[in-house]
């Protein structure tokens, strides 16, 4: 039995799934019933590093967003403390990518994640690792929009 998805608020202006920034990449994102985040997405020339390819410092800002935001999905509002990218082959631009992400375990206050970008036939292209820490007063005045 397939679990139900729930989109992800938009974070405004946020880099990689904001809504109101005209820079932003734009990915739009889900968390399951099982606290797993995912969402499908292409990347372009606004992403780009080598010709064809999508800049480093992308997936690493895509992989970042989506282990913080599933565990803020799991109620904590946090801030990365460290996070870990491995690149084991390049994302290549108008070409649908997955990404997912899961928390892997809870100490005290520390909260580890787990995602994994995927190319189109599931081969894992970029994983990451984070570590994020509750950091409520620097979101004290943030409003997350609903879905539309």
């Amino acid at each position: 039995m397939e679990s139900m998805k729930t989109q992800i608020p938009y974070h405004g202006w946020c880099f990689v799934c904001g809504n109101e920034n005209p820079h932003s990449i734009g990915i739009t994102m889900y968390v399951d019933d099982h606290g797993v985040l995912s969402a499908e997405f292409a990347l372009n020339e606004a992403q780009q590093g080598p010709p064809g390819h999508a800049h480093g410092g992308s997936s690493a800002a895509i992989l970042d967003e989506a282990m913080g935001l599933v565990v803020w999905a799991a109620g904590h509002q946090v801030a990365a403390v460290h996070v870990e990218v491995d690149y084991r082959q390049p994302l290549p631009l108008h070409a649908a990518l997955t990404i997912t992400a899961r928390v892997t375990r809870k100490e005290r206050h520390k909260i580890f994640s787990v995602g994994e970008i995927r190319l189109a036939d599931a081969t894992i292209a970029v994983s990451g690792r984070g570590i994020y820490v509750p950091a409520p007063k620097l979101f004290e005045n943030v409003k997350l929009e609903s879905p539309t």
